[in-house]
């Protein structure tokens, strides 16, 4: 079913041989256990640039039918394994009446006009918005396309167009039993106008929505035909790898690059104010040279900033800085009854995409050509333009498939970075970050502090809530525009600002605090509801515990108004067979509860705590209302993935800073769960017929929360910050004996309140 791409750069295409019999040889194992599951069909996916007029039919920007009867999505979203490909071509396959297997998809092309995300307000994939905004603009896409054709038809026949039917992109006659496939009438259905709105499909009329349906893009990842940036190869072109001034902020004073011209492939040395290149015919060459520099920087106004002075700012700033107000209900001044309080601080966090950063770039007179995979392809068309001073029209960016983003290729740095090399010489010349480079210069997920308390009444409900947030804004440096008239940033306190409790008087603040020049923050899995649910998940826990009420109990106490967040907290407890066995010591429990994205989800861990302190994940359950699920495999497996990126971070990650270094360099001081660490995880879906929330990032919310709690029922520590301090869940050790004294204080305390 899948086929050669159609590469953009000539027939010879991407080589690389070890890995690609590497992957032929890994994926027969991977094929064999995927074509096991419930999967009906597979579609196929061209990497390439389209050629607009091409097809003989294209009524929108989304859509080419050719007179053969191929149709070709033009894919307005980025793959990187998130499954976007295959959810935006099921809801065209819905509409226009195809079968998954007849659609071809290909990138769109840098095009804000055509390709722009609404809820973005950019060219982007991010922010589990995907399936969002394209719910209903892809069926309106496909719908029309269909109305065209069958008009067509039936025009020719001179029939009402209600009396076709279409089935696998031929269209049907009842009462004559004729038949036409899309592509004959191709050229008739681009004469006719273009509806303005068409009927969508019922929902109970639904052939591919809803069902489990294989991704477009697996064969070609598991044979290694399907190309990302990595991959790419253009003829004469060079290979260059980086290195910035470890010292975020520096500067380049001085390169001696004596013993690097001894490397045999030695190229050329490259700069820029703030980072050098080493070339080479091929990469080992361009890092063995770049090895051989010998480096002088100016380590600048930061050579002496560390992690502990960053969270001593965030405290100063949440104390005595200025509040911007995110969301007030009621009146939170002036509650009578017991006030718990407590602080929760979150690290900087890198993104480590298993595909380190890269981008191939031909800088010519006449114009430049970009091959790289980004999730802002219109906005690296902006950066080569104002580097090379060439017009964007110039520009060709070609797209490619990523090995992962999660946020950090919503960045254009690495392409800025790549240009300002490439047009220092004449040929091609592929950048490539090594994963110390990556881990050292990323855009990390800001450091946040976090004050919050709550006023119980008698029955230990909350009847205040107060959540002040302190950090920096991504959205000032990413959509300066966007930002709030009182100069808020929402991103900094979603999740904070609408819990799914019934809190009748709530005050949500933020106070910004922006880290030091030259330490670069950006978007990270999750965006702002990471941070935030982990506090308000964590926080609510804490009042459970301290009114000496269960967990699951304290929460359905608190939903009578929320329906649907009840709903996936029993579903979830009741899978989860919540309160119905008796653990064994020092192995506990955790729920959290949220709804990001537009979607409902709860979550419920199980691990075990060692009187080492070694934490093991035993089993989680979560259950989703994310409305239609378009694709429930999909469904499943970002909520899977998503967990298991987020409960990596919370057990292993974290970027700390000695002297204005980041200390972590590779995955032995910054690493993932491995596969024998990975709890069984089962995801229960809600039957539901609202329209389609986000769920590409929901998992990654509800980890670190469903984590911590569970280790809390475990050991009795409450952890409000990560990667987990695991001196302190040490059996007998001081630090567990401090922190299960202090649970209990505030246990008694709270029981003296409500007296």
């Amino acid at each position: 079913m899948n086929q050669r791409p159609d590469l953009p750069f000539g027939e010879d295409g991407p080589k690389n041989p070890s890995r690609r019999q590497a992957l032929k040889m890994g994926g027969l194992v991977v094929a064999f256990l995927w074509l096991g599951g419930g999967a009906k069909v597979l579609g196929r996916v061209v990497a390439g640039r389209i050629e607009a007029g091409d097809a003989a039919f294209a009524p929108n920007a989304f859509i080419r039918v050719g007179t053969d009867g191929a149709v070709q999505l033009v894919m307005p979203s980025i793959e990187m394994g998130q499954g976007a490909y295959t959810g935006q071509a099921t809801l065209l396959a819905e509409e226009m009446d195809l079968g998954l297997d007849q659609i071809t998809v290909e990138h769109a092309p840098p095009n804000r006009k055509l390709y722009a995300n609404p809820l973005l307000g950019e060219q982007a994939t991010g922010g589990s918005t995907t399936i969002r905004y394209c719910w209903t603009t892809m069926r309106q896409a496909g719908a029309a396309a269909r109305t065209l054709l069958v008009n067509a038809a039936a025009a020719r026949w001179k029939v009402d167009p209600a009396e076709c039917t279409v089935a696998r992109g031929v269209i049907h006659h009842q009462g004559s039993g004729r038949s036409v496939g899309y592509g004959d009438v191709a050229n008739a259905a681009a004469q006719l106008p273009v509806p303005e709105k068409v009927k969508e499909k019922d929902a109970s009329a639904f052939a591919l929505i809803g069902k489990p349906m294989r991704r477009v893009d697996t064969a070609g990842k598991v044979d290694g035909s399907l190309p990302f940036g990595i991959d790419i190869r253009v003829p004469d072109m060079k290979i260059a790898t980086v290195r910035a001034c470890p010292v975020f902020g520096g500067k380049l004073v001085s390169v001696d690059e004596t013993r690097a011209r001894q490397v045999p492939g030695f190229v050329a040395v490259l700069k820029l104010d703030n980072a050098v290149a080493a070339v080479g015919e091929h990469f080992w060459a361009a890092k063995q040279a770049l090895e051989a520099l010998d480096i002088v920087w100016d380590h600048g106004p930061n050579a002496h900033f560390s992690t502990e002075q960053l969270f001593k700012d965030l405290a100063d700033a949440s104390k005595n800085g200025t509040p911007i107000l995110g969301r007030e209900v009621g009146h939170v001044d002036g509650a009578k009854g017991k006030v718990i309080e407590a602080i929760y601080e979150h690290p900087l966090l890198a993104h480590t995409t298993m595909e380190p950063l890269n981008a191939v770039v031909h800088v010519r007179p006449d114009g430049c050509e970009i091959w790289t995979g980004t999730q802002v392809p219109a906005r690296g068309v902006d950066v080569a333009a104002k580097i090379t001073g060439l017009p964007p029209e110039s520009i060709v960016l070609h797209n490619q498939y990523m090995g992962g983003g999660f946020g950090r290729r919503l960045f254009e740095d690495p392409i800025e970075q790549a240009v300002a090399f490439a047009r220092q010489v004449g040929y091609p010349l592929k950048v490539v970050w090594t994963r110390e480079e990556d881990l050292a210069q990323d855009r990390y997920r800001p450091a946040y502090y976090d004050h919050i308390s709550a006023t119980l009444d008698a029955d230990g409900k909350p009847v205040a809530w107060r959540d002040r947030v302190a950090g920096a804004s991504v959205l000032a440096i990413f959509a300066p525009a966007a930002m709030g008239k009182n100069g808020l940033d929402s991103d900094t306190v979603e999740g904070a600002d609408q819990p799914p409790y019934d809190l009748p008087n709530l005050k949500v603040e933020w106070v910004r605090h922006d880290m030091p020049a030259g330490l670069h923050v950006g978007w990270w899995r999750g965006v702002g509801p990471t941070h935030n649910i982990f506090t308000v998940e964590g926080f609510v826990d804490e009042l459970a515990f301290a009114t000496g009420k269960d967990p699951v109990e304290y929460r359905r106490g608190l939903l009578k108004n929320n329906p649907r967040a009840l709903a996936v907290l029993n579903l979830a407890a009741e899978k989860a067979g919540w309160g119905k066995d008796k653990l064994p010591a020092r192995v506990g429990r955790g729920v959290a509860l949220a709804a990001p994205f537009g979607s409902y989800l709860c979550v419920i861990v199980e691990a075990e705590v060692s009187p080492q302190g070694e934490v093991k994940l035993r089993r989680a359950v979560a259950a989703v209302d994310c409305g239609v699920a378009v694709n429930p495999n999909t469904v499943e497996a970002q909520v899977q993935g998503g967990l298991i990126f987020g409960w990596s971070t919370a057990l292993y990650s974290g970027i700390t800073i000695k002297n204005g270094v980041v200390e972590q360099r590779n995955f032995n001081d910054y690493r993932m769960m491995r596969i024998n660490e990975t709890p069984p995880v089962e995801v229960h879906l809600v039957d539901s017929k609202e329209t389609p929330g986000g769920i590409g990032e929901t998992g990654t919310v509800m980890a670190f929360p469903s984590l911590i709690n569970a280790i809390h029922a475990a050991t009795g520590v409450r952890l409000r910050k990560y990667p987990i301090d695991r001196a302190a869940l040490v059996q007998g050790g001081e630090a567990l004996k401090a922190v299960v004294t202090d649970a209990r204080d505030e246990a008694a305390a709270a029981a003296r309140g409500q007296a």
